[in-house]
């Protein structure tokens, strides 16, 4: 049976017929790299632009959120982490078309557009291409709440598709290495999606893993290199998951805003 390595994200997963990779998404059909999760609806809200978080993009408006299950990372933190570690067999779902989102989308007044977020939705890239070339005709805005981790060729396929996205920039290197993510291709793709899209960065400040002072400010620095107009939310934290380390002091958050300050226009605290 014919073996595939998965082109998605840094994992570059080796999948057998009928396998699935790390993320739950990708599967190997037939000797083929195929979304499985393909228009797997397990969450659907309302959702004010604000909470994705976007504070300059359109700000005041609502837009319709999205989501399916699956992710590249298992952050043991995660907040969404009853659908993003699940797969089809432990979750609840449906299935809809790209069409039939659509034409939600479309038809509501309420909304400027859909956001596919609470998963990570760039394994799925493929019912984001499609609802978009449905969605964009009606002046529909289609935005990514993200954590970066994607191949080139996948950006390039969506560059055209995506009018926002906001993407996490979760520490340092070695943050990354803990969390068995890739910090490289993180940048690369904040990198790539700012000449592209209006894009915002979070931080979700972890007191003892990427609540350093030092590190915000080479981040700050790093984002006001591409743009100091790039907004940056430093976001609180509360336990989660697999995570009891005690919330971060507000006074952490206000701290950190202000070192950030220095280096870009817009910084804004998150959850105080």
């Amino acid at each position: 049976m014919r073996e595939l390595t998965c082109d998605v994200c840094f994992r570059h997963c080796t999948l057998r017929e009928g396998m699935s990779g790390f993320c739950r998404a990708r599967k190997n059909v037939n000797g083929e790299n195929i979304c499985a999760s393909y228009g797997r609806i397990t969450s659907l809200a309302l959702d004010p632009i604000e909470k994705k978080p976007l504070a300059r993009f359109y700000p005041g408006s609502k837009i319709l959120s999205v989501g399916s299950y699956g992710c590249n990372l298992s952050c043991p933190f995660c907040q969404n982490w009853r659908i993003s570690m699940q797969d089809e067999t432990s979750c609840d779902y449906e299935t809809v078309s790209a069409a039939w989102l659509a034409d939600l989308v479309n038809g509501r007044h309420d909304s400027i557009g859909i956001a596919f977020t609470y998963n990570e939705p760039l394994i799925e890239w493929e019912f984001i291409r499609d609802t978009a070339e449905l969605v964009h005709p009606f002046g529909k805005k289609v935005v990514l709440v993200s954590n970066g981790c994607a191949e080139q060729a996948v950006l390039e396929k969506l560059e055209h598709s995506i009018d926002a996205m906001n993407i996490d920039l979760k520490g340092d290197a070695a943050f990354y290495r803990e969390l068995g993510g890739s910090y490289e291709q993180v940048r690369h793709t904040i990198e790539y999606m700012h000449a592209r899209c209006h894009t915002e960065i979070t931080s979700l400040i972890i007191p003892g893993k990427n609540d350093d002072e030092a590190w915000i400010a080479r981040e700050a620095e790093w984002l006001a290199s591409l743009s100091p107009d790039i907004p940056l939310h430093i976001t609180r934290y509360f336990p989660n998951w697999q995570y009891d380390i005690p919330s971060t002091p507000r006074s952490s958050v206000f701290r950190l805003t202000e070192i950030a300050r220095k280096y870009l226009h817009y910084v804004y605290p998150g959850n105080v």
